[in-house]
């Protein structure tokens, strides 16, 4: 047994050496089947991470009365947190509504000299609401309506954003679907020209199967050698993905922070190195491996 697992092994190698130009071209188009496999990873970190900033844009503010007190206000945060649509509720009280205003216009004298004129903090205490998805907001609004709110609260954002909320929610949806398609037809794509690359290749070898069929070598035997070339095939090209995807991710870095001020591509890619590259190795070795199987057993008629 282990005699012939070393034959095996070892003719796989000697195949992969011996026909050089049909692996290199082979191992050519594993390594950009692996590249999109790759890319498909790194691009679905960058769409969750767009998808999320996007949604942290979203929000919905509730402004209270200036009569409400604030433990009527922090009930009704504590409400708000026990909804299950609700993934956050931060207080903002009428002195830092007021500390915010003010540093947001200190450079407009006109509205500091009417503020200091009126002696009195004229803005109200709020809570500023988000939700774990775009579309949970209309359930939240309507919980906002309850009767037993409405001496406390003065208005609630949600009437006059409803549109731009609903707009962005949209958009967050079509991220999701449109990347979860994407992912699934380049992936397709890259197996496919994978698989047939891999096929012809070992279609080629039909001459030199049939005679270690005619000595009497089992299927094993046959299969064997091919399905180690597979291997070979996957491993080296799971290695050169990672090193051509390496410098193309610290490359385009500096401008995916332009666009996503929250995302590091390359520190994305370098927190998850061994993750991507397992990744790329199983895949690699799957396309080799499968595609060998599937050539002897279907092309070859073994």
């Amino acid at each position: 047994m282990a005699t012939t697992l070393y034959r095996i092994i070892k003719h796989g190698f000697q195949n992969f050496w011996r026909h050089r130009l049909t692996s290199v071209a082979t191992l050519f188009i594993t390594v950009l089947a692996l590249l999109v496999v790759g890319g498909l990873i790194i691009s679905n970190a960058v769409e969750q991470q767009a998808t999320n900033t996007l949604q942290n844009k979203i929000d919905i503010s509730v402004y209270f009365k200036t009569t409400t007190s604030e433990d009527d206000i922090l009930n009704v945060q504590n409400q708000l947190e026990g909804l299950a649509e609700v993934q956050s509720v931060q207080y903002i009280s009428q002195t830092q509504a007021l500390s915010v205003f003010e540093s947001q216009h200190q450079n407009d004298q006109t509205i500091t000299q009417a503020i200091q004129q009126l002696g009195t903090n004229p803005l109200e205490a709020s809570l500023n609401v988000k939700a774990k998805d775009p579309s949970n907001y209309s359930q939240i609004a309507s919980y906002l309506e309850n009767p037993a709110l409405s001496s406390m609260i003065d208005n609630v954002s949600y009437q006059q954003n409803q549109v731009v909320i609903d707009r962005l929610a949209k958009i967050v949806n079509y991220m999701r679907w449109g990347g979860l398609a994407l992912t699934i037809i380049f992936a397709l794509l890259a197996v496919l020209v994978a698989f047939n690359t891999i096929l012809l290749a070992i279609y080629s070898n039909r001459e030199e199967i049939e005679v270690m069929r005619l000595v009497g070598a089992s299927n094993t035997f046959i299969r064997g050698p091919f399905i180690v070339e597979g291997v070979i095939y996957g491993v080296i090209a799971a290695v050169l993905s990672i090193v051509i995807i390496a410098p193309i991710t610290y490359f385009l870095s500096p401008y995916m922070a332009v666009v996503i001020p929250s995302m590091n591509l390359f520190g994305y890619l370098t927190s998850n190195l061994i993750a991507i590259f397992i990744y790329e190795l199983l895949a690699g070795i799957a396309i080799g491996v499968v595609s060998g199987m599937i050539a002897i057993w279907r092309y070859l008629k073994v």
